[in-house]
């Protein structure tokens, strides 16, 4: 087509209204829910649509929607936000959402309740926030598998432009599967913002959900955790084990 990546991107999401990457993921969507509605195992329908194990369709089938930057810059305003404390598979959990999804996901095992629940909030300064553990309760049942459904758990993203570009490549990790940061700043096209991308792992808000503990040094070495690294070897040993499962 004569066309650098970048020409192509622009050209193709001006005539589509979405970018190459969000277009090919409708299309695996798309072709998951048939699959998976004709009876197929969860582990052919992830090598049919090019994944790499049935964790990944995981994410595949979450439902994310992001701030606009203009929004971001108001810190929240205008935002209503849900909050209430859940027993998850790592601890007591803190979560928090708007009408659209859940927008924030904490653990307070190593930093203590009040110091996650102050995390959290310091994000959005400028939103209103109520508690109401009951509005959250169905997604939170979604997202750490304890109601079988068909339903996805949504996320509403908040962050600065960069960030949100980092954390959709955090979605792209295959559950039991780790990468490091520089990885990541390569396929984000940004190889030499491999201190920016750790940043922006480090202040993904809905932990769990954008997998940031799947992310490493490039030694290999688990390299930091938000909300504390004995939570972190939970969550990777808890996703190997069901992989080595399957």
């Amino acid at each position: 087509m004569n066309m650098s990546p970048a020409h192509f991107q622009r050209v193709f999401s001006r005539w589509v209204g979405v970018s190459p990457k969000r277009y090919q993921h409708y299309l695996r969507l798309d072709h998951a829910k048939t699959m998976l509605a004709e009876n197929f195992t969860t582990l052919a329908t992830a090598d049919a649509v090019g994944l790499s194990g049935s964790g990944r369709l995981h994410d595949l089938f979450l439902k994310w929607e992001a701030m606009s930057p203009g929004e971001y810059a108001k810190g929240g305003a205008d935002h209503y936000i849900f909050w209430g404390w859940f027993e998850s598979p790592f601890g007591p959990s803190i979560v928090m959402g708007t009408d659209k999804g859940i927008c924030g996901l904490g653990f307070a095992d190593e930093m203590g309740a009040d110091a996650a629940m102050h995390d959290l909030l310091r994000r959005w300064p400028n939103a209103r926030f109520a508690e109401n553990p009951a509005r959250l309760k169905p997604w939170v049942d979604t997202a750490f598998g304890v109601t079988p459904t068909d339903d996805k758990a949504p996320l509403y993203l908040i962050g600065a432009p960069f960030q949100l570009k980092v954390w959709e490549a955090l979605l792209s990790i295959p559950s039991g599967h780790v990468t490091s940061y520089s990885d990541i700043a390569q396929s984000i096209g940004a190889p030499r913002a491999v201190r920016a991308v750790g940043t922006a792992v480090g202040r993904n808000p809905v932990s769990w959900l954008i997998p940031c503990h799947r992310a490493l040094r490039k030694s290999g070495a688990l390299g930091g955790y938000h909300w504390g690294l004995p939570v972190k070897r939970a969550l990777l040993a808890w996703e190997s084990a069901r992989e080595d499962a399957i």
